[in-house]
């Protein structure tokens, strides 16, 4: 990295500074005097007798060249110019994201030059000081990470003002009064920028959509699904292609298969499931062995390339799965009918069938196009009574049908068997190295219209891990198989954890008397499941799960194979949720593809389709999330008058975060109002300290609050601290 000049003293700060990043942006264009002065819009004397000035200073440093009498040009030594992406702090200042820096740079708000959370920029970067950290200023903006966003509009007598909930946009957006549209005041509104003046304090915008009014549920909903660009509706034109598509079964094509309907098979999944892309055949074999089939939907048979419903998957990525709907990849015609594994129906599908004996070892494999028939659908709770009472009469409170029904005595039979060889598999994995992070999950008792009635957790159990080992099975062998012919491949990689986050971990859960093993990296997966296990049920899970969990790097798709760390696989791959996933589809046409004898494809095609899938998954998660705040948030909202049991589960100089332990929701105690004690934020022990009476508020204490104010809009709860 080249050197940069030193910080200036105020004055020269004004223009020095000014002089270099213009010439830095033109660095083959020398600039006299008049010229910068023109550029600064400089016109009174004494500015332009600085400027003189201080162009002879930065040549005497030789920071710039006199090229020819009286004009300059700047050294190559102060070309310190970046592309990077903007990281925007709720704060309305940001960090500069570049890989050609070990530490984030700073870019204060005056300095922003009108750049937007995840743009991606040019920026210049100032000078390290010695215990300072570098900064920088946005000079160009590249690429707009996103020219529409969800907000409220305010209409004014000739122009409106659009503002959005999301604490990193840290400017409204000016309507003009004829690209108002439909909108009327106080409606929730997809707004696109159109231009942003350079004198403008805020970008100019046309509505686009009407969403409706704040506060209702659809409106809401919708809202967060536009927030990060995601659609809701299938064009028309995708519908029609897919409901032409000739969803039948075929004998010409069944001959080509190898065809598993006689063979005992089964799904297993949660009882509000529509599309299932999975099941499991279980045979005994003579030589004592078992032969396992993991079959997955045939999606790629229907989804032909070049087409605009492969098109519109693509672009997609990945189903959607919101508190109350699931935004499908795929239209319902194929994700809940054709490709749906549904019982008593002949489907095409995908397999992976192994030999294992009773040890779990595989000992032969076989991939390829097959057909199935279906015998059973369980839920999991269902498959999980099964296990844990051996009984074949599933009674009504569990079973699907709303009465009791007899299972089928070889079905009971498989479950108890499959079971058996799931939990050697899992414990297999764990001594390797595996990290167990089964986290419980927040879900909602919905009424008929989608208010939230209440809240329940959910947690997975032996059933689901059955399901889960032999999908992971059949990840790893199907990555494994194409890995080791060095062929291009789809693989889903997982980084080893950041060590500094780790050592931040470890600060903070020994407030709650636990550590982790930081020595070796089979010692921290050990360590962590440990700790896992140990938090178990306790007040402080959910907050120490969340903890560990961002303490992993995250997993992405990608055709570098690096192995997969939370998984101890060194090959791994997404091979059974073709129906949700697109990079699934991709391991389908590959897989196929290479067992017909191609040649390896283009990694660099398949890698942008990788990130793309990547980019689409983070997407989804983060509609995920927020629609469970707003739920969360919505169900407090009719619980004001009510005292809850919490956990503080943040500390910062502007109050605590509390998380309620029967409900997982998470809000807010502001500093301001704490009434007891006048606190301040001590960073060291990570507490809030009164001053007179000493008393802490830290991480993992046990509080009452109420709530004060529950914002649907901003998805933020606000408690009031009733005591401690």
């Amino acid at each position: 990295m080249s050197k940069f000049p030193k910080k200036f003293g105020k004055k020269e700060k004004t223009f020095s500074e000014k002089i270099l990043k213009i010439l830095s942006n033109n660095a083959n264009k020398p600039y006299n005097y008049k010229q910068i002065c023109a550029i600064l819009e400089l016109t009174d004397t004494k500015s332009r007798n600085e400027i003189i000035k201080d162009l002879k200073i930065l040549a005497a440093q030789k920071l710039i060249i006199e090229s020819e009498p009286g004009k300059y040009l700047v050294k190559a030594v102060c070309q310190d110019y970046y592309e990077g992406v903007i990281d925007m702090t709720s704060r309305k200042t940001a960090y500069f994201i570049c890989e050609d820096f070990e530490e984030d740079v700073f870019i204060p708000t005056n300095n922003l030059n009108h750049a937007l959370d995840k743009d991606k920029v040019k920026v210049y970067v100032y000078n390290r000081r010695r215990g300072k950290k570098p900064e920088g200023e946005v000079i160009e903006i590249l690429e707009r990470a996103k020219s529409e966003f969800v907000g409220v509009i305010d209409i004014q007598k000739n122009f409106a003002f659009v503002t959005t909930a999301n604490a990193k946009m840290y400017t409204d957006i000016f309507i003009p009064k004829d690209k108002i549209g439909e909108a009327e005041q106080g409606d929730v509104v997809i707004v696109k920028i159109e231009d942003w003046p350079k004198k403008a304090d805020s970008p100019f915008g046309a509505v686009i959509k009407v969403l409706g009014k704040p506060g209702e549920h659809d409106t809401e909903i919708h809202a967060i699904l536009a927030e990060y660009g995601l659609p809701y509706d299938f064009p028309v034109e995708v519908e029609v292609f897919a409901q032409k598509i000739d969803t039948s079964i075929q004998e010409a094509e069944i001959a080509k298969r190898r065809d598993m309907r006689s063979t005992l098979t089964y799904t297993i999944d949660p009882k509000d499931a529509k599309d299932f892309d999975d099941a499991l055949s279980y045979k005994e074999l003579e030589n004592g062995n078992y032969e396992i089939g993991i079959h997955i939907a045939d999606v790629s048979h229907y989804l032909q390339e070049g087409t605009i419903l492969d098109d519109e998957a693509f672009q997609r990525g990945t189903s959607v799965y919101l508190v109350d709907r699931v935004v499908p990849m795929l239209p319902e015609v194929l994700s809940n009918f054709a490709c749906s594994l549904r019982p008593n129906e002949e489907k095409y599908t995908f397999s992976a069938i192994f030999e294992i004996d009773k040890k779990a070892t595989v000992i032969n494999q076989w991939f390829g196009r097959t057909v199935i028939n279906s015998d059973q659908r369980f839920a999991y709770e269902e498959a999980q009574y099964i296990i844990e009472t051996k009984d074949k009469t599933i009674p009504a409170a569990i079973s699907l049908t709303g009465s009791d029904f007899v299972v089928d005595d070889a079905i009971v039979a498989a479950t108890l068997k499959l079971d058996e060889l799931a939990k050697i598999l899992r414990r297999n994995r764990m001594n390797n190295g595996a990290i167990s992070f089964d986290k419980v999950e927040v879900k909602f008792n919905l009424s008929a219209d989608g208010e939230p009635e209440g809240v329940y957790f959910k947690e997975s159990k032996e059933a689901n891990h059955l399901i889960e080992e032999f999908m992971l099975l059949a990840n790893r062998k199907v990555a494994e198989f194409i890995g080791k012919q060095k062929k291009t491949f789809v693989y889903r990689i997982h980084d080893e954890p950041n060590e500094d986050k780790l050592f931040a971990m470890q600060a903070l859960i020994s407030k709650f008397g636990y550590k982790i093993d930081l020595r070796e990296k089979r010692d921290i997966s050990k360590s962590l499941n440990q700790l896992m296990a140990d938090v178990n049920g306790k007040k402080e899970q959910n907050l120490i799960d969340t903890l560990a969990i961002r303490t992993m790097s995250k997993a992405k798709y990608s055709t570098e194979n690096i192995g997969h760390y939370g998984l101890a696989f060194d090959y791994y791959s997404h091979f059974t949720s073709p129906i949700r996933r697109y990079p699934d589809v991709m391991v389908h046409r590959l897989l196929q593809y290479y067992l017909d004898g191609g040649k390896s494809v283009d990694a660099d095609v398949y890698e942008a389709k990788c990130e793309h899938a990547s980019n689409m998954e983070g997407l989804a998660t983060n509609a995920e999330r927020d629609s469970i705040k707003y739920m969360q948030v919505k169900y407090m909202q009719n619980h004001k008058d009510e005292e809850f049991l919490g956990v503080i589960s943040g500390v910062t100089e502007w109050g605590i975060y509390v998380e309620i332990v029967s409900n997982k929701c998470e809000g807010m105690c502001r500093i301001r109002e704490i009434k007891d004690d006048y606190y301040t934020f001590d960073e060291k022990q990570y507490a809030l300290v009164g001053a007179v009476s000493k008393n802490l508020l830290q991480l993992g204490d046990e509080v009452y609050v109420k709530v004060k104010n529950a914002d649907l809009v901003k998805k933020q709860l606000d408690f009031t601290l009733t005591r401690h």
